[in-house]
């Protein structure tokens, strides 16, 4: 698959097939906190101002909400970002949300450094962690417009609380929108023979430019998208590694306690000793900058793939 240039970000197309899916269920509602033009759900807002309510700078209003109107049988969509979903709404989310386990989806903006140029404070490393710690919680990381699209089709059809991260800005696109997805899958964009990379959302655009830098050296990459992180696809991580015998896992995200956890110890219980790294944000705070020098600088860059790779390759 190659990547081509997205026209609009994940989180757009998200919002746009909510629009669309209002057509389809006239029941659900929409809250938002105060960003409807960020998220872009004020789209849902203009079509069916009956059906959107704008909350405020107040998520942990927003989900104790979002949890009442669930609790009498709607489904809710709760839109804001990463950061302050997972952080400053996280009690509300586990203890009304997850615990009585409530059709509540969320929509989560600013994915790790997508929000490059945000800085620290809305940069949400530690989302993916805070979510898929939590029980019932199911996490969605699309890639590409068309899995953002798809992403709303699964959380609807998906019981409980769904949790999808989007991105702040345009990257590429690499699914048609025919694409089709589905809860606990995911989806090998590229075979190879030599090593397996692990990756989701963004990530998949820098292992693929990593691969093609490797193929001209002779090392034949597999590429998984991991886009349902929790739950997520363990036969298909099993039989590539199988093949392949080294897996790198790659994420815009903290190291500790995400995909890179969860795989490692997928191929400690499974008895697969196999030349393995993790590479993510190492015990840091991001900062304010260019996306792509900032995945250079916190070693999430195809060319710190790449090395990652050969390191690997010569153990």
């Amino acid at each position: 698959m190659k990547p081509v240039p997205a026209k609009i970000p994940t989180r757009r197309s998200f919002s746009n097939r909510l629009v669309e899916y209002g057509a389809r269920d006239s029941d659900f509602v929409v809250l938002e906190a105060d960003v409807g033009h960020s998220t872009y759900t004020y789209l849902f807002g203009e079509k069916y101002p009956d059906r959107y309510f704008n909350l405020g700078i107040a998520e942990m209003g927003m989900f104790s909400t979002a949890a009442g109107v669930a609790s009498g049988g709607r489904t809710v969509v709760a839109s804001s970002y990463g950061v302050f979903i997972t952080m400053r709404a996280l009690e509300a989310i586990r203890s009304f949300i997850c615990y009585p386990n409530l059709n509540v989806k969320i929509l989560s903006s600013h994915g790790g450094l997508t929000a490059a140029i945000d800085g620290a404070t809305h940069q949400a490393t530690e989302d993916i962690a805070n979510m898929s710690t939590l029980p019932n919680m199911k996490v969605l990381v699309p890639a590409d417009t068309a899995a953002a699209a798809a992403a709303v089709e699964i959380a609807m059809a998906t019981p409980g609380p769904v949790f999808t991260r989007l991105m702040r800005d345009p990257l590429f696109d690499i699914y048609d929108k025919d694409e089709k997805f589905e809860i606990g899958g995911s989806k090998t964009v590229r075979k190879g023979k030599d090593v397996t990379i692990a990756c989701y959302g963004d990530m998949v655009f820098q292992a693929l430019e990593a691969a093609d830098i490797l193929a001209a050296e002779g090392i034949d990459a597999e590429i998984i998208d991991m886009y349902s992180i929790k739950p997520y696809d363990k036969k298909a991580i099993l039989e590539s590694v199988d093949r392949t015998g080294a897996l790198v896992v790659v994420e815009n995200h903290q190291k500790k306690n995400a995909l890179g956890y969860e795989l490692a110890h997928l191929l400690l219980t499974n008895k697969k000793t196999v030349p393995y790294v993790s590479l993510g944000i190492d015990d840091s705070f991001g900062e304010s900058g260019d996306y792509y020098k900032l995945l250079d600088k916190y070693g999430l860059s195809a060319g710190h793939i790449v090395n990652a790779v050969k390191t690997l390759s010569s153990s």
